[in-house]
């Protein structure tokens, strides 16, 4: 099996929504994502997908993040690759691809938020060099 990384193409949304909806378990539409990469503010996020002989099998999702009590980090929003091919390198091959964007931009930290029931993930990440920093609790209001 040969797995390249990439930039993320439009016609890409269909697997990403399949590997949010599996691998995320987020109830995600095909043209919410079509939409979204369409429109990627490629001067403050990127995507990157992973593709494994011709197929995607994971994707990541950073973007600049800028707050007015820290310096600028890079936010890693989404990372998933399908369940039949995860333990073959690929996650770390699409961290270090969003490291490395983060890098180009400049920023020097990077952060994300992984649930708190999913402990291998967060196993994951330690073994990448991510330290805990905080326990949070998301709130969410629907506005009518």
């Amino acid at each position: 099996m040969s797995t390249i990384i990439r930039e993320a193409y439009t016609e890409d949304n269909i697997a990403i929504a399949e590997l949010s909806r599996t691998a995320l378990g987020y109830a995600c539409e095909d043209a919410l994502v079509r939409d979204r990469l369409a429109a990627l503010d490629k001067e403050r996020e990127a995507v990157f997908v992973a593709e494994t002989d011709g197929i995607v099998t994971g994707f990541i999702h950073i973007e600049r993040y800028t707050v007015l009590y820290y310096e600028t980090m890079a936010n890693i929003l989404g990372l998933a690759v399908s369940a039949a091919h995860r333990r073959r390198g690929i996650a770390t091959m699409l961290i270090r691809a969003a490291e490395g964007w983060a890098a180009d931009q400049g920023i020097r930290l990077v952060r994300l938020n992984s649930g708190g029931s999913r402990s291998g993930a967060h196993e994951f990440y330690r073994s990448m060099g991510y330290k805990d920093e905080k326990m949070q609790i998301r709130s969410l209001k629907e506005l009518r």
